[in-house]
């Protein structure tokens, strides 16, 4: 998906069309708190909390901003820490 949205970003960026990619850790939702999920909770990343929906909501309306238009190409991982840990 990060080299399909590289390979987009590339094509359209002269006409002013920016492509991320925006990857989320384990993020707060009604799936996760459903009584018929396992009984494995979801790991904690170094945060110690689960990502909220309003985060990743307020990271896609700023790429979506004009403020955001000189990023693209990128993944952007909205993760609580989760990817230096590893």
């Amino acid at each position: 998906l990060v080299a399909l949205a590289r390979s987009w970003a590339a094509e359209t960026v002269a006409s002013g069309v920016t492509v991320n990619v925006v990857s989320p850790a384990a993020t707060e939702t009604a799936m996760l708190a459903d009584p018929a999920r396992t009984t494995v909770p979801p790991k904690l990343p170094p945060l110690g909390r689960l990502i909220q929906p309003r985060e990743i909501a307020a990271l896609v309306s700023f790429l979506l901003s004009p403020d955001a238009a000189a990023i693209t190409g990128q993944e952007i991982q909205i993760c609580g820490g989760a990817s230096l840990a590893a």
